[in-house]
């Protein structure tokens, strides 16, 4: 047991620093590691099994709705990404360039892609040239270069992982539809598979992307009281048709100009997974993503019979649709727990020469560390049923959370105190003059989040400036 406590001492205390907690849990749960090129990271197995399950499940709801995957390059030439000004403007501080060829100058400067809508734009204007070759809808899988001064493992690195939907519509209301489907498919994905509770919302136009007529996000709080930007689907309507002469003829022959979407996630959100759910012992994954959702735990698996009986309820839980696994290392036991803890794994089954005498097996949630003794016959459906239990637990953990790290101010003073005083979510009424924005974040470092759908009335004047309010804002720090 000695190993087990030196293990889960190995992780500093969230309560203690936060911040490098969330730096033990990954590196210690071997998620990933530093590299060579300043900024960037190795996403080890278990880390990227992870990221697998996220694009599984987002690629098979993507494409319910009509998506169709493509891939370009990763090089766009400077001339390309220049046509659309506010794009490039809004880009140009994390661009990485190439400017060789080998030994040789190139004649243009070729970007590495932090974001690939002038080459969507590039391809449009090719593809689309009819009503008929309407709507385009599709995504790419891959990775971007964003040449960041501050970098953390998953939360913001020189280049990660993303998927990154560019579509084409006839029309504004047609574009507008796909932009609001994208948000809540996110949105739901976080919800049910990954138990992350969400605000549905819209930037303002000082947070929106470059480029963009609207921005639509969802965000989520950490445990530590920042938020976090977890999805985002943007309306471009026709400003980069008309930058890239993206026209098509309709049905009537006039020459139109397409309207156009960009929607984006990225593996951002396994930092979120270990924000909103780990503790001081590691990492808690929900069920719905974790890799490994069973571990059976042999105890002196030399004994005979523990290992076959091990293996017999690993492939019986294997026919139940349970991604299960036997850790027959020679670790002592108490190491293993630990190692299951700080891994995450949703269910630990212990099984020794006792527990085969008497027909049963000990799990143990993740969770909540709850045991209990169960009968072979009746462990399938057992951990068919505690997988859903923890779930939809830990997804009411985090809500519940959420809700009681939201606060509401009607005065400056008032709102400067509770985000001062009180991490988490502050809503409060706003003008929707920019300036007021700037001060609030010169003020107090608070961005402000999104104006939700779901708007509610907290007063009638700004919390800044006291004039008009028009629109309730969710505010707060953020990663």
């Amino acid at each position: 047991m000695a190993k087990q406590k030196k293990l889960v001492e190995a992780i500093t205390s969230m309560e203690d620093d936060f911040a490098q907690w969330y730096t033990d849990v990954v590196l210690k749960a071997d998620l990933v590691d530093y590299t060579s090129v300043k900024g960037c990271m190795v996403i080890k197995p278990a880390g990227y099994a992870i990221w697998e399950n996220i694009q599984q499940e987002l690629d098979r709801r993507f494409k319910e709705t009509g998506v169709e995957n493509v891939y370009l390059p990763m090089f766009i030439p400077e001339s390309l990404l220049q046509k659309e000004k506010d794009h490039v403007e809004g880009f140009a501080p994390e661009v990485a360039w190439v400017t060789h060829g080998g030994l040789e100058p190139l004649q243009e400067r070729l970007c590495v892609r932090p974001t690939s809508e002038t080459l969507f734009c590039d391809l449009y204007s090719r593809e689309i040239h009819s009503h008929r070759d309407l709507p385009k809808v599709f995504n790419q899988w891959c990775s971007v270069v964003r040449w960041e001064k501050t970098t953390r493992p998953f939360l913001r690195s020189r280049e990660f992982l993303w998927q990154e939907g560019h579509t084409a519509h006839a029309t504004a209301e047609e574009a507008e539809a796909r932009t609001e489907q994208m948000l809540h498919l996110y949105a739901d994905f976080c919800e049910q598979v990954l138990a992350i509770p969400v605000i549905r919302g819209r930037k303002t136009d000082k947070e929106k992307f470059a480029g963009a007529e609207a921005t639509y996000t969802i965000e989520s709080l950490m445990h530590d009281g920042k938020a976090l930007q977890s999805g985002t689907s943007h309306n471009f309507g026709d400003g980069f048709a008309k930058a890239f002469n993206i026209q098509y003829s309709d049905k009537d022959n006039t020459l139109k100009y397409v309207h156009q979407t960009s929607w984006g996630m990225t593996t951002r959100m396994i930092g979120a997974i270990i924000m909103v759910h780990g503790d001081n012992s590691g990492l808690k994954l929900p069920p719905r993503i974790a890799p490994t959702q069973v571990m059976i735990i042999p105890i002196r698996q030399d004994a005979e019979g523990v290992m076959e009986n091990a293996e017999k309820l690993m492939d019986t839980l294997k026919a139940s649709d349970v991604r299960v696994k036997i850790d027959s290392s020679d670790k002592t036991p108490g190491w293993k727990f630990s190692e299951q803890e700080m891994r995450g794994i949703p269910l630990r089954i212990e099984l020794g020469p006792k527990d085969i005498e008497q027909g049963q097996a000990v799990i143990v949630r993740r969770d909540t560390r709850e045991k209990m003794i169960v009968p072979f016959t009746e462990i399938p459906a057992k951990v068919t049923a505690l997988l859903e239990d923890i779930q939809k637990d830990m997804y009411e953990r985090a809500l519940a959370h959420r809700n009681s790290h939201t606060y509401d101010a009607t005065t400056y003073e008032e709102f400067k105190e509770t985000i001062n005083e009180k991490p988490g979510f502050v809503r409060a009424m706003w003008c929707g003059d920019q300036a007021c924005e700037d001060k609030i974040k010169e003020d107090t470092a608070a961005t402000s989040r999104c104006i939700p759908f779901q708007e509610e009335h907290l007063s009638d004047v700004c919390v800044c400036c006291g004039k008009p309010a028009k629109k309730m804002v969710y505010w707060g720090r953020a990663y």
